[in-house]
């Protein structure tokens, strides 16, 4: 049998059998790359009432079609918690992915209104790279994320930490991922 080469994105895990890979290795996340994650994601109404729902939110403006149709927005405007999850949830397959805790989110923004039917993209910089001090054999990253509407309005942007591991194959092999 002829051996297949093993495509970028994927790790070999017998032969001529491959595995993708989630997240990318703390060694590829260095300050300045820029990370735009695809595919888009479109809000739907189940995402809105559902998350909202779940959260406990029971603002009408997030809602009560009829209450929003009276306000400035003429509609029901998406929660921002669920555009600020929908957003970080895009990033997580590359940016993410092998993250063991995470450390902080802040300098949280929403600047553009989000609605039923509006497609969100992002794109993740790496700010800074360093080891941990207090859990050897882990790194810390730190990125800025900005969601993007369909019409390339800025949405949301926030800022993340989190820990990873340096050498991932070892959670790789132990989680079979």
């Amino acid at each position: 049998m002829m051996n297949i080469p093993v495509p970028q994105g994927y790790r070999s895990v017998a032969e001529n059998r491959v595995r993708e890979n989630v997240g990318l290795e703390y060694g590829d996340l260095a300050p300045g790359l820029v990370i735009e994650h695809r595919p888009g994601r479109t809000v739907t109404d189940a995402d809105n009432v559902l998350m909202t729902t779940l959260a406990g939110n029971v603002s009408p403006l997030h809602t009560d079609a009829h209450y929003s149709s009276k306000t400035d927005w003429g509609q029901i405007l998406v929660c921002s918690g669920v555009t600020l999850n929908i957003v970080a949830g895009m990033t997580v397959r590359s940016v993410s992915g092998l993250t063991v805790a995470n450390l902080a989110l802040g300098d949280v923004r929403f600047e553009h209104p989000v609605f039923v039917g509006t497609t969100l993209y992002a794109e993740t910089e790496i700010r800074t790279r360093r080891p941990s001090q207090s859990r050897p054999g882990h790194g810390v990253i730190t990125c800025r994320t900005t969601g993007f509407d369909q019409d390339d309005h800025r949405v949301v942007r926030f800022t993340r930490t989190f820990l990873l591991p340096i050498d991932p194959a070892a959670l790789r092999d132990a989680t079979n991922y």
